[in-house]
């Protein structure tokens, strides 16, 4: 895992499960990575439903933005800790660092796509497809290479709030994926999956 930049500049702060990273509006003054556990952003929308935009996990940068202010609100999912540098140190030191420019300018690129992406899952997918689209994203994200078997660090009521659908639409994709035998749950949290059949789980998440 590449670090934002040199350990020497860096903080390192721990959050308990569901303690509030930064919130929506507040100045941009940080910018962080996760070192150990996973962060959610969300927006809390005029209705009162919570929408998450993005799952932080290891290894991911967040925070950056091109404005003055935080547009989302962030929590630790679980007990979590992060590295942070304050946003003014890093700008100057992309400016004189080409290397981290450009493992900047990347990741930038690779959370429009996230979000490009994630629109057209609201927007054009029913909801076992998106709940496929989900379980894939993870596994790619979480899954050791090799390995059948991944750990989620969110609640399905996170994974609803993600997906935009409803906790029980949720719990129905997912006994549905279980009885096609597509995924199987160990424990009884029911967080840690086995990917069965991904060839089925992908054959879903392709369908238009």
């Amino acid at each position: 895992m590449r670090r934002i930049v040199t350990k020497d500049r860096l903080s390192e702060y721990k959050y308990k499960k569901g303690v509030e990273v930064y919130g929506e509006n507040e100045p941009a003054v940080f910018v962080y990575q996760v070192k150990e556990g996973a962060v959610r952003s969300y927006k809390l929308l005029s209705d009162g439903r919570r929408q998450i935009g993005a799952f932080h996990l290891v290894g991911d940068i967040f925070g950056l933005t091109s404005g003055e202010s935080h547009r989302f609100t962030t929590e630790a999912v679980v007990e979590t800790t992060v590295w942070l540098v304050n946003r003014r140190s890093l700008e100057a030191r992309v400016e004189i660092d080409a290397v981290l420019a450009g493992h900047l300018l990347r990741l930038t690129a690779k959370n429009l796509q996230h979000a490009e992406n994630h629109m057209l899952l609201l927007g054009r997918k029913d909801a076992l497809e998106r709940v496929a689209t989900f379980l894939i994203e993870m596994d790619r994200r979480l899954t050791a290479a090799g390995a059948m078997t991944m750990t989620l660090p969110m609640s399905r009521h996170d994974i609803a709030d993600y997906l935009g659908l409803s906790l029980e639409t949720v719990s129905r994709a997912l006994s549905k994926l279980r009885r096609s035998g597509i995924l199987s749950f160990i424990g009884n949290t029911q967080r840690e999956i086995t990917i069965l059949d991904r060839e089925k789980l992908f054959a879903l998440d392709l369908q238009d």
